[in-house]
C-alpha cells in the first residue's frame, strides 16, 4: 500500500534503510501515479543532497568489479563513511528481466550496516546506466550516504553516460589478457579520471606493471578531460586489499584540486542541465509514440519501408508531420 510522498520524505531522511528502498523502487516505476509521487519526493529531498562523492565504476568483463567495489566500500565504512552502491545490471532485451545478483557477489559489504547495495535493471538505456539512476543517487545522498558509487554493466555499450552523473569516474582492467589497449574504447578513456590495474597479485604483478606503463602512453596521446585534473593509472590487487588506500587518496586530491578551481561546482552544474535535456528528450518519444495517430500509422509505414514502397526518409517524415501539427 502506497504511503504519502512525506512518509517517504521523513523515512529518507532519518535513514531508515526500508523506506529508502521503497522510494527507490517508487523512482524505478513505470506507473503514472508512482512517477508523480517520486517526483514530489526528490524535489523535496534535494536539499538534502550534494555533499557526498559521486564515484563512477566500469570496466571489462571480468575485471573484478564487484569485487573491487566490496574490498573498497569496506575500507571506506572503517573509515567512517557511509557507502550506497548503485549496480546496474544488464536487462534482457526479451523479458526485461534483469540478473541483479550484485548482493550475492558482495556479500560481506551487503550485510555491512554502513553500506547500502541496490541492484538496479539497466532497462536497455543507452551507456549501462538505469534510466532513474540519477533519481536514485540523490535519493541515497538525502538518505546520509557520503559516497555514492555506481557500478555499469560493462557489457560494451558507451560506458561514457555515467561520467555525465558522477564526480570521478575510475575505469578498472586486467592484465594479461590479450592487447590490453584493445580492450578498451578510446571514448572510455577519454572521460576516465583513473585507469586502475585489478589483480596485480601473485605471477599477475609483472603484468600488471607493464600494463599500467601502457596506459600511460595511450593516455599522454589524449587531451585531458579537465585542466585541473591529469588522468592516473594505477595498480592494484582487490583480492588481497593492497593498492585500494592509493586510489582513494586519488580520488581525494582529484576532488581538491577540481573543487578549488570552481571546476567540480561547475561540473554538478552542467550534469543538471544535461540531466535536465535528457528527460525533456525521453519525454518527447515517450509522447511521441503513445499518441493515437503515430500508434495507428506506424505499422503501415514499417511495411511500407520493409517493402521498400517508400523510403525511410519519407516515412519519418510523414510521422514528423503530427508533431508539426500538433504545435500548430
Amino acid at each position: 500500500m502506497l504511503k504519502s510522498p512525506q512518509e517517504y520524505i521523513d523515512g529518507v531522511l532519518r535513514q531508515d534503510r526500508l523506506m529508502l528502498a521503497r522510494t527507490i523502487t517508487l523512482i524505478e516505476s513505470t506507473l503514472p501515479a508512482h512517477q508523480a509521487m517520486a517526483r514530489t519526493i526528490v524535489d523535496q529531498i534535494l536539499p538534502h543532497t550534494g555533499k557526498g562523492i559521486r564515484i563512477g565504476i566500469t570496466g571489462v568483463p571480468g575485471a573484478g568489479k564487484s569485487t573491487y567495489i566490496e574490498s573498497f566500500g569496506n575500507m571506506l565504512t572503517e573509515m567512517g563513511h557511509r557507502v550506497a552502491v548503485l549496480a546496474i545490471d544488464p536487462s534482457s532485451s526479451r523479458s526485461g528481466g534483469s540478473i541483479l545478483g550484485d548482493k550475492t557477489r558482495m556479500e560481506r559489504l551487503a550485510v555491512n550496516n554502513n553500506a547500502f547495495i541496490r541492484p538496479s535493471p539497466s532497462s536497455g538505456t543507452l551507456g549501462g546506466v538505469g534510466r532513474k539512476t540519477r533519481e536514485t543517487m540523490l535519493a541515497c545522498e538525502a538518505a546520509g550516504y557520503d559516497i555514492v558509487i555506481i557500478e555499469t554493466v560493462g557489457v560494451g555499450q558507451s560506458e561514457t553516460t555515467v561520467a555525465s552523473m558522477v564526480d570521478f569516474f575510475l575505469v578498472l582492467m586486467i592484465a594479461g589478457a590479450g592487447d590490453e589497449l584493445q580492450g578498451i574504447k578510446k571514448g572510455v578513456l577519454e572521460v576516465a579520471d583513473t585507469i586502475v590495474i585489478n589483480k596485480a597479485d601473485g605471477d599477475n604483478v609483472m603484468r600488471a606493471e607493464i600494463a599500467r606503463k601502457e596506459y600511460e602512453t595511450a593516455l599522454h596521446m589524449l587531451m585531458p578531460n579537465s585542466p585541473n585534473w591529469s588522468p592516473q593509472v594505477l595498480t592494484c590487487s582487490a583480492l588481497e586489499q593492497t593498492g585500494i588506500d592509493k586510489i582513494w587518496e586519488t580520488i581525494l586530491d582529484h576532488r581538491t584540486k577540481l573543487t578549488e578551481s570552481g571546476e567540480m561546482a561547475k561540473k554538478r552544474k552542467d550534469q543538471a542541465l544535461d540531466w535536465m535535456s535528457f528527460l525533456l528528450d525521453e519525454g518527447l518519444r515517450q509522447w511521441f509514440y503513445t499518441d493515437p495517430k503515430v500508434k495507428a500509422a506506424i505499422p503501415g509505414l514499417r511495411i511500407d519501408v520493409e517493402m521498400e514502397k517508400t523510403s525511410p526518409t519519407a516515412a519519418a517524415d510523414t510521422l514528423l508531420a503530427f508533431l508539426k501539427k500538433c504545435g500548430q
